[in-house]
């Protein structure tokens, strides 16, 4: 098969590929293999989309269990053991300039010293007149373990979460049928629009409105649970997950 390579310490992996069947070329490829973390797989969505992606955890930043080191999770690629999930997506527009993200878009307060102020609309229905703080997230559920979640301090399972980031109004977090479309207006800015660790911006100023909603794309990802794996987690983070029994991530 034909792959192309991403990601960090791309030495420890480029010797093994031929060994697997697997063979690295830049142009042409049938799958992407991203060597690293999380940020690896977001930057490689974001370069491919749609292209499908095999995640490896990179063993000298991320301790991995003995099923899912280097050559055991490269034999299974070869071997097409693995199940391939349609992730969502979600985007953000204003003024016909579109991010779309795997995790999370984000509109974030321009100056750290002045917070954002915004106008939020679901469906058409106004949901708070004016919200204060550093922003505001849209999350798929892949995405809820990440901002979404230092946030809200919760995850989900479907659906697309909201989650309003150091807001001084009580406005609640919410979960919301992946069919909904959210409008903030802001009412005093500037504000930066994010996607994922893409280092594109969009200035958002006073008086626009970014749409935020599913995306119509999706990416697919072969083994994702192979690369979250608990017992993995586990070895990097044994203080926060003391149980031999640990089911959730």
């Amino acid at each position: 098969m034909l792959v192309k390579l991403l990601g960090k310490n791309l030495g420890d992996i480029a010797p093994l590929l031929e060994k697997y069947g697997l063979f690295s070329v830049n142009d042409n490829f049938e799958a992407v293999i991203t060597h690293g973390g999380d940020g690896a797989l977001l930057g490689a969505e974001r370069d491919y989309p749609g292209v499908l992606k095999f995640p490896i955890r990179d063993a000298a930043t991320a301790p991995t269990c003995p099923e899912h080191q280097l050559e055991a999770r490269l034999a299974a690629f070869a071997a097409k053991s693995y199940g391939i999930k349609n992730l969502i997506k979600v985007q953000a527009t204003v003024n016909g300039k579109t991010l779309t993200a795997l995790n999370d878009v984000f509109l974030h307060n321009a100056d750290f010293a002045s917070a954002l102020r915004y106008r939020v609309k679901i469906d058409g229905e106004l949901y708070a007149n004016e919200v204060a703080g550093d922003g505001v997230c849209l999350a798929t559920p892949h995405g809820s373990s990440a901002y979404y979640r230092s946030i809200t301090h919760s995850l989900f399972r479907t659906g697309i979460g909201l989650a309003f980031s150091n807001s001084t109004e009580e406005v609640d977090h919410l979960v919301l049928n992946d069919k909904s479309v959210v409008e903030v207006t802001i009412t005093r800015g500037p504000g930066i629009l994010l996607a994922d660790n893409s280092p594109e911006r969009i200035t958002v100023n006073e008086g626009d409105t970014v749409i935020f909603s599913k995306s119509d794309a999706t990416a697919q990802i072969c083994d994702l649970d192979g690369f979250m794996c608990p017992k993995c987690r586990l070895l990097r983070h044994p203080n926060k997950f003391p149980f031999a029994g640990l089911k959730n991530q």
